[in-house]
């Protein structure tokens, strides 16, 4: 390197001015480094003294004050050339940031029917082909509420279901998967609908985290859905298709949504409104 090459021109000039190269075969002169008569030489000996390997045919004279100067000089700065070097390889495996951008989170959630319920969704995705290890998915919603009370509570947190019951919050991103929290009595979402989404101040903050395989560090990414993020009666597009007996995945449709039918009306409604459609609550023909 350009460094190594300063170094030796130091350790060249030192026996240039001293006159140490005119005197090379000079038995009665000593040198300030004995055996350096020309670059090559001087590069050489400045490996040794890097190396810290030990002198053998070239070492320094007593004499040579300006000699031990540099030497203190050249390893001073090697060692802490070695501990910057050290300290950045350290910071880059302490804190895996490039691996956190890897991790791919849908732009948009979506609410639509899934087996027949109304579930909230959204896709996340792995761009590397290392995997995660223990990988697990985490939602909470943020939203201002008022108690029964009558006490005002600013930005409320509240866990959403993503699969802790059934371990679907333990993922496996070996493709891209739909993250799903089905609307129920239990959801805060139970009194959401088409129409009051509109009205809704709230965000959704995703976060997941995991061990990175190949330095078993910890890491973790998250991003967040507001009310404006959220497309009601959408689907994702499918991203894997089978070629030649492989799963091939598109990630250039990877945030891409449709539209599908999905009724307007929120879970509470829908339940309340079931018995009256029900078979038993029908009016009966007496004629």
């Amino acid at each position: 390197t350009v460094a190594w090459l300063v170094m030796a021109s130091m350790w060249w000039g030192i026996a240039y001015v001293r006159g140490d190269l005119h005197r090379v075969h000079d038995d009665t002169y000593s040198p300030c480094v004995a055996n350096v008569y020309n670059f090559p030489s001087a590069f050489l000996f400045f490996i040794e003294t890097e190396a810290t390997i030990g002198y053998g045919h070239r070492y320094i004279s007593e004499r040579c004050p300006e000699g031990i100067v540099l030497f203190l000089f050249q390893s001073l700065l090697g060692s802490v050339v070695d501990a910057l070097l050290i300290g950045c390889m350290f910071i880059k495996m302490s804190q895996p940031k490039k691996r956190a951008e890897t991790l791919m989170f849908s732009r948009a959630a979506v609410i639509s029917q899934r087996d027949g319920k109304l579930c909230l969704m959204f896709r996340v995705g792995n761009l590397r082909n290392s995997h995660m290890v223990s990988a697990q998915i985490r939602c909470k919603l943020i939203k201002s509420r008022q108690t029964p009370e009558g006490e005002f509570l600013p930005l409320d947190q509240c866990e959403l279901d993503v699969g802790f019951g059934t371990g679907a919050d333990q993922l496996f991103l070996v493709s891209p998967l739909t993250i799903c929290h089905e609307i129920n009595s239990k959801s805060p979402f139970f009194c959401l609908s088409q129409r009051s989404l509109r009205r809704e101040q709230f965000e959704i903050v995703v976060i997941l985290e995991g061990i990175v395989e190949t330095t078993g560090m910890t890491c973790q990414a998250r991003t967040s859905y507001t009310e404006d993020e959220v497309l009601w009666g959408h689907r994702f597009l499918p991203v894997m298709s089978l070629e030649e007996g492989f799963f091939h995945v598109d990630y250039s449709q990877f945030h891409a949504t449709f539209e599908v039918p999905t009724p307007p009306y929120s879970v509470k409604e829908q339940e309340e409104n079931l018995p009256l459609s029900s078979p038993l609550n029908s009016p009966v023909d007496n004629n």
